[in-house]
């Protein structure tokens, strides 16, 4: 019985985005593996995280106030809100202490997370504008990771954010097209159009991301007219996320 309780509680307090998880990781990971690691990376994975499950349940309160008749509903967020953002700040505070220069950063991605709780006191947080505006500061990650190993952020660096906001914008489309807008011709031409135009800006930015960036176009036309189970297109997207670092970080050593 305590173990099922546990496991409920669990539930509450985890964001249940499952996708976000990897348009959270990828970047930074990517980041770090092209910069080089620095032991300080083992504390901002953490914060960055953190980060992100206090503004989940912070964007659940706000929607829950204004959405639903029970009022104990945006109060079953404030346990999870304050305790990882208590975990967040014991994180945070020798990060910006020992890098300060993390508080600029931390600055350029708040105007995107005003945006994701505009969203979510609309109770639109399904927006395609929503998810797209969550996909800027989690490719901006990768320069952050980045700058963190290697003390600056160089043409390279930028280029490989450019692939990650490239692939993670499509992945907003394709998922759409997949899940909550499945038989909509509008949203299946627009992930389709969009994919064959980020083979070509991928192309411009490295020609050997031209390799993964057609396996994702293949995907977003192909699957659309497959009636394929929610898990399955998550496994599909968890491949793609790990393909697009591989070539990120194959493509810097061989061209280096």
């Amino acid at each position: 019985m305590s173990t099922s309780r546990g496991r409920r509680a669990l539930r509450r307090w985890i964001p249940n985005q499952h996708g976000a998880w990897a348009m959270l990781v990828v970047p930074f990971l990517a980041g770090a593996l092209l910069g080089g690691f620095d032991a300080w990376h083992a504390v901002l994975l953490p914060a960055w995280l953190l980060a992100y499950c206090t503004a989940f349940h912070g964007q659940q309160y706000v929607r829950l106030r204004r959405v639903s008749r029970n009022p104990r509903a945006p109060r079953r967020h404030l346990a999870p809100l304050a305790g990882f953002g208590a975990a967040f700040a014991v994180c945070a505070v020798p990060l910006a202490v020992a890098r300060p220069w993390l508080l600029l950063a931390g600055l350029c991605a708040a105007p995107f997370f005003a945006v994701n709780v505009g969203y979510a006191y609309r109770n639109k947080e399904r927006a395609t504008v929503n998810g797209i505006a969550a996909v800027v500061p989690a490719c901006g990650m990768l320069l952050v990771s980045y700058r963190l190993g290697s003390g600056t952020v160089d043409s390279g660096a930028w280029r490989a954010a450019a692939a990650c906001f490239l692939y993670f914008t499509g992945t907003v489309l394709h998922v759409k097209t997949m899940i909550r807008e499945r038989g909509s011709e509008v949203f299946r031409v627009a992930s389709a159009v969009y994919h064959g135009l980020a083979v070509v800006a991928a192309v411009l930015l490295e020609p050997w991301l031209a390799v993964p960036f057609a396996v994702f176009f293949l995907r977003a036309v192909a699957l659309p007219a497959r009636d394929l189970r929610v898990a399955v297109v998550g496994a599909v997207e968890v491949l793609c996320s790990v393909l697009l670092p591989v070539f990120l970080v194959c493509g810097r050593l061989f061209s280096g």
